[in-house]
């Protein structure tokens, strides 16, 4: 998990330390003073970092009133695909933006329509569930068509979820067409901002008003149990894995319903367990299935709640049926669990039933499939039969202990400095990039800054990853590494 930024402009601001505290701070900022950084590059990138979850806009309405074009708009570049026909955006896309100096993420949705089928059925659903995640909405409206049957039913959906809402009044090119958009009071979402997505007018004021009812980023904690309670520990996987029978066997009752017929379980499942002297929060959830955007009804709705449960969760345990070939799909769900910044175990299930032979085949595909994730913690388990299920509580105390683990810049920078000297960064078009310091600025999972004299190909930053594991630990934990490089102006004296 890696991104690497250019420096850009940063609004003023109040930023945070991110888990520097005053004296590491004033220290950290002197040494890139020293290397010829700008001071507000160096903040921007310690808070990006440093922050807690960003906030969550979705931008929802009906086919074809310009939600895309208004999400690229908002994130200040053509990213977003936008064509003059319904129905282009299907999935549930999201940005990162920033206005007024705050940061915060953008959903772009597909059209909402009422009483759809097919894949019209699963763009609605997905619309439905961005509504749910999101903590402000904007609703777009055509002014130029008007409140629709279908505006109107969007309207109680909006009302029925909840969340605050903006109400952009789109494809509003002129003065004249200000009415059509003052005639928007009547859906009762208060002040229609009057907009015009293609060519920017009034998107300002209408960002303004979403900030006004956006919550800030929480700001990281650092250590310990966040939030307090029970630690969240996700159960995931293919269906018919045996995540229900892992969590009655924990639970010690038949908890949730067990079946051969794959897919019994629809929706996630809480449940507090005693588990090795601790209170924890398992949650059982439906098995992910090949091709989401494929199902219909009932599969398609478990799937979007499963991925909701795995946001909500600290630790996300994936189960895999030993007594199968590890497969594309099993792969694909560890992928969600590490893109979601969750702390990872690998359980794999059904181990009582296999032979020798079909032992030594599943370590070999381990080694070749699941190689980017050798640093998840691994228990080999029995949900039947409860075998070796006292190993899940050290597993799951591992990886979340990984996953909260600070570096302090003194050492992270000996460390460093260590590295470049020993291994420095390939020559690449005759100049030799350096890493030139760093600092980890977040937990959960650990988020390191490194600031470079140049680019850092995609290769040394993993070299750099792995070996802050060598050093560090991060058992069970995702990394994630952006890279700043230095503005080409000099070394400042």
């Amino acid at each position: 998990m890696n991104d690497q930024n250019q420096p850009g402009d940063s609004a003023e601001h109040e930023y945070d330390h991110g888990a520097l505290g005053d004296a590491e701070y004033a220290e950290f900022m002197e040494l890139a003073a020293e290397e010829g950084f700008d001071v507000e590059d160096v903040e921007g990138a310690i808070e990006a970092a440093g922050h807690g979850p960003l906030p969550v806009l979705a931008v929802v309405g009906r086919p074809n009133v310009g939600k895309s074009t208004l999400v690229n708009r908002i994130i200040g570049r053509r990213e977003a695909v936008v064509e003059d026909r319904p129905g282009v955006t299907r999935d549930r896309v999201t940005y990162e933006a920033e206005w007024a100096g705050r940061r915060f993420k953008v959903v772009d949705t597909g059209g909402w329509e009422q009483d759809v089928l097919g894949i019209d059925a699963s763009v609605a659903a997905q619309a439905e569930y961005a509504i749910d995640a999101a903590d402000a909405v904007v609703f777009v409206v055509d002014a130029k068509v008007g409140a629709t049957d279908t505006d109107e039913a969007v309207v109680r959906l909006l009302r029925k979820a909840g969340k605050p809402v903006v109400l952009c009044a789109n494809k509003v090119d002129g003065p004249s067409g200000e009415a059509d958009a003052a005639y928007l009071w009547s859906l009762g979402l208060g002040e229609p901002y009057p907009v015009s997505a293609l060519h920017g007018r009034g998107t300002g004021d209408m960002l303004d008003a979403v900030l006004e009812v956006l919550p800030d980023a929480p700001r990281e904690t650092f250590g310990g149990a966040g939030l307090g309670g029970p630690r969240r520990v996700a159960l995931i996987g293919r269906p018919n894995v045996g995540k229900s029978s892992l969590l009655n066997k924990v639970a010690g009752e038949e908890r949730v319903v067990v079946n051969e017929l794959a897919g019994t379980t629809r929706d996630p499942v809480d449940e507090l367990i005693e588990l090795g002297g601790k209170t924890w929060k398992f949650v059982d959830t439906a098995g992910i299935r090949k091709r989401v955007h494929l199902q219909q009804g009932a599969d398609y709705y478990a799937s979007l709640r499963t991925a909701a449960a795995v946001e909500k969760a600290e630790v996300a345990v994936v189960l895999i049926d030993a007594s199968e070939s590890i497969s594309v799909q099993d792969q694909r769900i560890i992928t969600m669990a590490v893109e979601a910044g969750r702390a990872l175990v690998i359980a794999y299930n059904k181990w009582d039933t296999l032979d020798e032979e079909r032992r030594y085949y599943l370590e070999r595909e381990i080694e070749t499939e699941l190689g980017q994730v050798a640093w998840a913690p691994r228990v080999n388990v029995s949900a039947r039969t409860g075998r070796h299920m006292e190993k899940l509580v050290p597993a799951l105390e591992t990886a979340l202990a990984g996953w909260e683990t600070r570096v302090p810049t003194g050492r992270l920078n000996a460390f460093l400095g260590e590295l470049v000297a020993a291994h420095p960064h390939p020559i690449r078009g005759g100049k030799q990039p350096r890493i030139l310091f760093g600092t980890q600025a977040g937990t959960k999972p650990p988020r390191f800054v490194l600031f470079a004299s140049g680019f850092i190909e995609a290769g040394y930053r993993r070299f750099i990853e792995r070996r802050l594991r060598e050093e560090f630990g991060f058992e069970g934990t995702p990394i994630h590494i952006s890279v700043r490089v230095r503005e080409k102006r000099g070394k400042k004296k």
